[in-house]
């Protein structure tokens, strides 16, 4: 069978758990609200800025490519840009085919302008509502549940934990701590974590991406994380005979899903290339893996292209992209039933029809 094409990808129903929503915003956005608040960019055409976002956070360093948010950040300060850059956003994955997605930001990097934490999320959930009301009316329908993100180096993870509670019946669907991993262990937000097991919720936590074991066991053992964001580092739990270290073996067992980005992974140093990301060991010991963008702004991606990368590297065919998907279905922080809906109403009559 021929392996699926690029638009072939496109089409195909696909769920992202790992995407940041000030890692993903049109250049020509960017560039937009820049000129209204008088933010200077490195570069003045959308073309020019979108190359420039990729070569910058082409540096092999997690650090260096976190510096590229500060100009995307900038221009999200005002409900209005944060409406607008949410609404893209929904727009944009359901043109790419996502049919269920989970955006993270981070409410506390969104103050500057005089906005109160509740007002940032109330402007990122209505943006998300109005551009998925949007999808739905062009035929590309699209469910899109929100992540808040607390910054590990910071202290308001706990402010930003009792947020997600306030929220979570109306499109807030988890938590998570983001930032630079090496020394700011997720246990720091210990208090957090315990009080959101309290009220029986979800959350994902950044580890084993640019800090190893250490990170991921504190994650899983200390502070109780559903889900592994990124996660990549686990392989340094499995030897060369393909045996299982007491953590790997763990994260297998309990099937706890890794929320894996290739190109992000390859751009942050995290794997040499594509062909050699261990997403392709770890599809084969059958971790709970999914595929995921992180930033598709600096990483010049999308989900399709995500997928097409992979089919290129390691010759996956419809099965195996099928199975990515509904990984990532079931892994979602939304009710099991609705999930189940999603798998056998929407993704599986969809891979049915195309292998």
């Amino acid at each position: 069978m021929a392996a699926p094409t690029f638009d072939e990808i496109r089409r195909a129903p696909k769920a992202l758990l790992h995407d940041h929503l000030d890692g993903g915003l049109r250049p020509a956005t960017i560039l937009d609200l820049a000129a209204g608040i008088g933010h200077e960019l490195p570069a003045a055409t959308p073309e020019g800025l979108a190359e420039w976002f990729v070569a910058a956070a082409d540096s092999g360093s997690l650090e260096r490519y976190l510096e590229t948010f500060a100009h995307t950040v900038a221009v999200m300060q005002t409900a209005d840009a944060l409406h607008r850059v949410a609404r893209e956003c929904a727009l944009d994955l359901a043109a790419d085919g996502v049919v269920y997605a989970e955006v993270r930001y981070a409410p506390e990097q969104h103050l500057e302008g005089g906005l109160t934490l509740p007002e940032v999320v109330e402007a990122v959930l209505d943006g998300f509502r109005a551009g998925s009301s949007e999808a739905a009316a062009q035929g590309t329908p699209i469910r899109v549940g929100t992540l808040l993100t607390a910054m590990r180096h910071a202290a308001r993870s706990m402010e930003i934990a009792e947020l997600s509670i306030r929220y979570r019946d109306a499109g807030v669907v988890g938590f998570d701590i983001a930032g630079a991993e090496a020394g700011f262990p997720p246990t720091r937000h210990l208090d957090a974590f315990e009080y959101l097991q309290r009220e029986n919720s979800h959350f994902t936590i950044h580890a084993g991406e640019a800090f190893g074991l250490p990170s991921i066991w504190q994650a899983l053992q200390w502070c109780g994380a559903d889900r592994l964001g990124h996660g990549v580092r686990i392989v340094d739990d499995i030897a060369e005979d393909l045996s299982l270290g007491r953590l790997a073996a763990y994260v297998r067992d309990k099937r706890i899903p890794l929320e894996l980005c290739p190109s992000s992974n390859v751009q942050t140093g995290a794997a040499p290339s594509i062909r050699e990301h261990p997403i392709g060991l770890l599809r084969d010991l059958r971790f709970r893996v999914t595929v995921n963008t992180d930033n598709r702004l600096m990483s010049g991606t999308s989900m399709s292209r995500e997928m097409a990368l992979l089919v290129e590297a390691f010759g996956y065919g419809w099965a195996e992209l099928q199975w990515f998907t509904v990984n990532a279905m079931k892994s979602a922080f939304i009710p099991f039933d609705e999930r189940l809906a999603l798998i056998n109403d929407v993704i599986k009559p969809a891979y049915a029809k195309l292998t």
